[in-house]
């Protein structure tokens, strides 16, 4: 869905809550909200890798439009009414399974160019994100990380698991056991319409896996960031 559409349904909502519950109700709902804007992997590795986008543009130019792209989106979001908006920077793009298939030849390694162009936009975003909340009064625009807990989990998914808290101690039941491929599939080069749990090569047990598909984290590796953000940037929106 593209951000225009995004943009038009988060309107339609707020029709719809201030018919519900009123004018004033409704400004300190949306102000008080927590959004989050995850932008920018697709157009990199389905747009800017085509060769014929890099004809058109190098990497510099290319990534400083995705970033200017966010920045306005943050501004229609602003102008809406949002003040606490969350944006992320970009995953390690070139450890994402797919694009290990796609381009890190024969043993599917990470992608060096991939994950430096992830690195080339998230050193744009930081700055853009920093002079947003000094241009929109009462925002607070944050900055979140998800390249380095994602890489680090990729790179050393044993060491990470999903905790179940109890009463006193935190006890891990399940630890990641792969991080090359994804759970459905071949796990290689599959996404969402092509994963079925029907197929054969379907894993059995996902929380043991970074990947559902080629291109997205399971549920639990989800929680994993989720706990990541959380410790490291919740006190940044209020």
């Amino acid at each position: 869905m593209s951000l225009e559409d995004q943009l038009k349904h988060f309107k339609e909502y707020i029709s719809k809550l201030k018919a519900a519950v009123g004018e004033n109700a409704t400004s300190a709902i949306i102000s008080q909200s927590v959004y989050l804007v995850f932008a920018g992997s697709n157009d990199i590795t389905n747009t800017f890798l085509l060769p014929v986008r890099r004809l058109q543009y190098n990497t510099s130019v290319y990534t400083g439009m995705l970033v200017n792209w966010a920045a306005e989106f943050v501004q229609e979001l602003y102008a809406l009414g949002a003040r606490r908006i969350g944006v992320t920077n970009l995953p390690p793009l070139g450890c994402l399974p797919s694009q290990r298939t796609l381009n890190g030849g024969l043993l599917r390694d990470c992608s060096a160019e991939e994950n430096e162009d992830a690195i080339i936009y998230n050193n744009k975003l930081r700055p853009e994100l920093k002079s947003l909340n000094q241009k929109l009064p009462g925002s607070r625009v944050v900055h979140l990380d998800i390249y380095t807990p994602l890489l680090n989990l990729i790179r050393n998914p044993s060491r990470y698991g999903y905790k179940l808290y109890r009463a006193v101690y935190p006890t891990i039941i399940s630890g990641f056991e792969v991080a090359d491929r994804g759970c459905c599939g071949s796990g290689k080069i599959e996404v969402i319409a092509l994963c079925s749990r029907f197929d054969i090569r379907t894993c059995t047990d996902a929380s043991k896996y970074v990947f559902w598909d080629s291109f997205h984290p399971t549920e639990t590796a989800y929680k994993y960031l989720v706990n990541v953000l959380i410790k490291t940037s919740i006190n940044e929106f209020y």
